[in-house]
């Protein structure tokens, strides 16, 4: 069997039994026939390298696969994680899916296009997931876009977090003791100290950023936004929600109405601005001004000849 087939199998596996319990027969028989062991030229699947796969997806994606031994003899998943895990898992499946399918023929290359994308800083993620890990000091060079300014940090890593398919390490900054976030692709001349850090106080990073929406964070209370859609943006936004505090208020003929819980930041503004005339904010009215004034400043630009020079 194919080296390189393994992530595959572990998907396949994972599919049919999350339909249902099976035995090994029934297995065998779902994956020979499956187009993904056809296209490759696979024949076999022996009980053996069934054994091995299942110790390996409970490594991977953190869910056991048991034998009922007695009975009938089949294979089944116990149980699933908690939503964030399983999102995790899911989403590390989905890339692993990709990546095999695209890797192990090359002729997929033809039909699959992916974005280009430029480089995001992730040659530092194992160094920085060992730090966090094992809470070691951190001391880095980082740019800031603002000012075009380079600074050089000492944190104290406390995770990494995605947003807006770029990634940031969360840390606290030794300097002032703030929560900061930092861009990964900005970081450079990263050093992992053998120097060690304490905590002072817990810090629960999915209850701090639980209300915020992108990166950025504000220690004050959420507000309940209102927006209104049109029907066909609505339909894209229910497959994929802005935010998990999404909520339907309600539907008409002509629109479809969400609701947040979150901090109307910058980042929430530029969001809505995105979609044009498709969205409009209801509530609350300092959003409303907030989003008005980013339209006013982007019409007066182009009616000001000044804003060519």
């Amino acid at each position: 069997m194919k080296k390189d087939f393994y992530l595959t199998r572990y998907a396949l596996v994972i599919k049919r039994l999350e339909r249902s319990p099976a035995t090994y027969p029934e297995l065998e028989s779902y994956l020979l026939s499956s187009f993904e062991f056809q296209d490759a030229g696979i024949t076999s699947y022996s009980i053996r390298t069934l054994q091995r796969d299942i110790k390996d997806i409970a490594n991977l994606f953190n869910f056991d696969i048991h034998n009922k031994k007695k009975g009938d003899n089949r294979y089944y998943i116990e149980s699933r994680p908690v939503m964030e895990v399983d999102e995790y898992n899911q989403r590390l499946l989905e890339s692993f899916q990709i990546m095999n399918a695209v890797n192990s023929q090359p002729d997929f290359a033809e039909f699959v296009y992916l974005e280009n994308r430029m480089p995001r800083g992730i040659h530092n993620f194992y160094d920085l997931l060992f730090a966090i890990r094992n809470k070691r000091i951190l001391e880095f060079r980082h740019f800031k876009y603002k000012d075009q300014s380079i600074t050089s940090r000492k944190v104290h890593p406390l995770a990494l977090k995605e947003s807006k398919d770029r990634w940031y390490l969360i840390a606290i900054d030794t300097k002032d003791d703030k929560l900061k976030a930092f861009g990964l692709d900005r970081i450079s001349d990263l050093s992992v100290s053998k120097a060690g850090f304490r905590l002072t106080e817990k810090f629960n990073l999915k209850e701090h950023f639980k209300n915020a929406f992108g990166i950025m964070n504000l220690e004050e209370e959420p507000e309940k936004i209102v927006i209104r859609s049109t029907r066909e943006q609505g339909e894209y936004l229910k497959s994929a929600p802005l935010h998990h505090s999404q909520q339907i208020r309600k539907e008409t003929e002509k629109y479809v109405y969400f609701t947040y819980d979150l901090f109307p930041t910058y980042d929430f503004v530029q969001e809505i601005l995105s979609f044009g005339n498709q969205v409009k904010v209801i509530e609350p009215e300092s959003l409303i001004t907030k989003v008005k004034e980013a339209l006013n400043q982007s019409i007066r630009q182009y009616d000001d000849p000044a804003s060519e020079q």
